[in-house]
């Protein structure tokens, strides 16, 4: 029930977004145009994302040898597709999936796993916030009003502020009032041996250790160079994934390597939020910055929507093919001890 209602929630705030993003564009205009596109270029985007999400896989190895796991590349990517698959339909259980399908082809634990997505997340986060700063300043007479002006006109409002305020007020109290409780549970030695005697405590307390040891695995790289080298090597494919699709469409054509940039970073910002794939929040910003660049915002939500839903209907294809491979892979795993007790 809680895992329908959260996805029922994140397709209410999609419909939500993509319902106020195409309020006032022609829509019959825009599929014109995307009949009327070089589909060529999405060819050349598909085969860059291919490669991003491959490298993806290859840079995850590298984090789990330190642990002693060696995990096949081929079976690495097909995790990272069924992650990305699950992203599109139940938001942020991308990374529960991954890890799980790769228990299911290599025996990993999850929580190693899951650790090391941790940190690979947390590279990844690091590189995003460089590549901002480079961003605006490259940008910035072109990029320093867009957010706050952006969020007051069409997401704060003028009436927002206090209203805002007192919820941050409220929780901040609520944490430390909850970290309070917490250290005074911990400091009361009675009670933290109980809870260190009870089964489910030490499960949990098992789990935390091995995702630990999985987030700790990037101080034992063996390779540190090839580790940053897959990291930049993933970002500059994403740059190219998006870039060569303004060539499909002659409105968007003369947009600059500049303009790619900044649709990269802020195309990553919009796909952090809590809808499937990012949609409706990815078209939103995208669409509304791209008017910085000359052009009119139905040119801009076309270009967003065109960049969108390609990576979208081929990370589905994809997706779907590396979710068979699993299955199939399994039942043969579960037919062949039988054929050998038989």
């Amino acid at each position: 029930m809680k895992n329908i209602l959260r996805y029922a929630i994140s397709l209410i705030l999609a419909g939500g977004l993509l319902w106020f993003v195409f309020k006032d564009i022609n829509l019959g205009e825009m599929l014109d145009r995307f009949a009327k596109s070089d589909w060529r270029w999405i060819a050349v985007s598909c085969f860059f994302l291919m490669c991003a999400h491959v490298t993806r896989a290859w840079r995850w190895a590298m984090l789990m040898e330190p642990l002693g796991h060696k995990p096949s590349i081929i079976n690495s990517s097909v995790a990272v597709l069924t992650g990305y698959f699950a992203n599109y339909i139940v938001p942020r259980m991308g990374e529960v999936t991954r890890c799980g399908t790769l228990y299911r082809l290599e025996k990993i634990p999850v929580n190693l796993s899951f650790g090391t997505v941790v940190a690979e997340r947390i590279f990844d986060v690091i590189v995003l916030v460089l590549m901002i700063g480079l961003n605006f300043v490259l940008e910035f007479d072109r990029l320093s009003t867009f957010f706050t002006d952006f969020f007051q006109s069409k997401v704060g409002g003028e009436s927002g502020g206090s209203g805002g305020g007192l919820l941050l007020f409220i929780l901040i109290g609520g944490l430390i009032v909850v970290a309070s409780i917490g250290f005074y549970l911990y400091k009361n030695l009675a009670f933290r041996t109980r809870l260190q005697q009870n089964a489910l405590v030490a499960k949990i307390t098992d789990f935390a250790k091995g995702m630990l040891d999985g987030l700790l695995s990037i101080r034992k790289l063996r390779s540190p160079g090839l580790f940053i080298l897959s990291s930049l090597m993933i970002w500059v494919l994403y740059y190219l994934v998006s870039y060569v699709l303004f060539f499909c469409i002659p409105e968007t054509s003369d947009l600059g390597p500049l303009a790619g940039l900044t649709i990269l970073v802020v195309g990553a910002i919009g796909m952090t939020a809590p809808t499937q794939g990012g949609i409706g929040a990815y078209h939103l910003l995208v669409g509304n910055v791209l008017v910085l660049y000359g052009l009119t915002q139905s040119d801009g939500i076309t270009l967003a929507t065109f960049i969108h839903g390609a990576q979208m209907v081929f990370m589905l294809a994809v997706g779907a093919l590396a979710f068979l491979f699993v299955l199939v892979k399994n039942n043969k795993s579960v037919d062949e001890p039988e054929k050998i007790s038989a």
